[in-house]
């Protein structure tokens, strides 16, 4: 539906993301079904071939993944999106992926789990998305949308990251976020993808030396190398890329963790306990990895009674990443639920004013 006055149409999360991607210059995508992320893989079937890219429904997860890999060490735009066992199917493939120093991006519209588990959302794949997920030391840029425009928005910013560090960047959202419909501000024809050169393609080598792409070494100390290699890499994205959004902060006596979907309900909780008087903040984590946790050593630096609550559609993941940014100079509280309960406003004011 769109409004031809205010340049706004009214969307899903899902369709949003599929749309940002379009936008940002993806040209190849490779998925398989499932939900809550459906209405993601239906508009790229749709819209990619318009906008002169591939689209390929895989026969399995790890076959979607695979196709990324080749995709993208061919120079495309490459991404691919599922929902949390899906996204465990993949993980092999990220793994090789950030081995390689491949960009792709990969959506992850969280599911309740563990196991099959069920399609109502939840914020259980934190770990997952944040510590590695695959085998080996590695890590992927996270980020974390918690409305539809946002969703749109960090699309463009995926694909520059990840050609930015040639590494995989992972967009978690979850099955609110994907299905909710909000309006959107498409940007499409005032945005032009970035274009990095990849001299590193496999483009065809007539004429130049052949590149290689691969993540296999056997020489004695050579993965060791390559290792402190991707290491450097990860410390310079976790100096430069921290991203967080932040509300009444300035004279908090207690501040929420949320992120995503999540942080939507904490917002109302704290808006509500302002208007009684309450000094209550929020910050939502844009990027969960690498974890915003420069703006909780300056607060702690400034408050030393200052407090903290994670709240989480689990039971605990992102507020281990809260202690560990305080270290040991705040308390930190915790309420989640998990299996697609969702912590209520009601509930998170009710547990402020226990603290308080």
């Amino acid at each position: 539906m769109e409004d031809k006055n205010n340049n706004k149409i009214l969307i899903s999360g899902n369709e949003a993301i599929a749309q940002g991607a379009i936008d940002a210059g993806c040209r190849f995508y490779a998925g398989y079904p499932i939900t809550p992320q459906n209405e993601l893989t239906a508009y790229m079937s749709e819209h990619m071939k318009q906008a002169g890219g591939v689209f390929i429904q895989a026969e399995s997860e790890i076959s979607a993944i695979s196709m990324v890999y080749g995709a993208s060490g061919c120079g495309f735009r490459a991404m691919t999106s599922s929902s949390s066992p899906g996204v465990s199917l993949k993980q092999e493939g990220i793994s090789y992926i950030a081995a390689a120093q491949l960009p792709a991006v990969i959506v992850n519209m969280m599911r309740g789990g563990p196991g099959l588990g069920n399609i109502a959302p939840a914020q259980s794949d934190y770990f997952q998305a944040t510590k590695g997920g695959g085998h080996g030391d590695f890590h992927c840029l996270v980020l974390a949308p918690s409305n539809v425009q946002e969703a749109y928005d960090l699309m463009s910013d995926a694909f520059d990251l990840a050609d930015k560090y040639r590494n995989p960047v992972i967009i978690l959202g979850d099955g609110m976020l994907g299905q909710v419909m909000e309006p959107l501000e498409a940007k499409s024809e005032k945005r032009k993808a970035k274009k990095f050169k990849k001299p590193w393609a496999l483009t065809g080598c007539k004429g130049r030396p052949a590149n290689v792409v691969k993540s296999f070494y056997m020489a004695d100390g050579a993965l060791e190398k390559f290792n402190l290699i991707l290491q450097k890499k990860y410390r310079s994205m976790r100096q430069k890329e921290q991203r967080c959004a932040v509300s009444f902060i300035s004279d908090a006596k207690l501040i929420i963790v949320a992120y995503g979907s999540m942080a939507r309900i904490a917002e109302g909780a704290v808006n509500t306990l302002r208007e009684q008087g309450k000094k209550v903040g929020l910050i939502r984590p844009v990027t969960l990895w690498p974890f915003p946790e420069k703006i909780f050593k300056q607060l702690t630096l400034k408050n030393k009674r200052l407090k903290f609550l994670a709240v989480e559609m689990s039971y605990g993941q992102m507020v281990e990443d809260v202690r560990l940014s305080v270290s040991g100079k705040a308390s930190v509280e915790f309420l989640g639920r998990a299996g697609g309960g969702i912590p209520t406003e009601e509930e998170i004011i009710k547990k402020i004013k226990k603290i308080c």
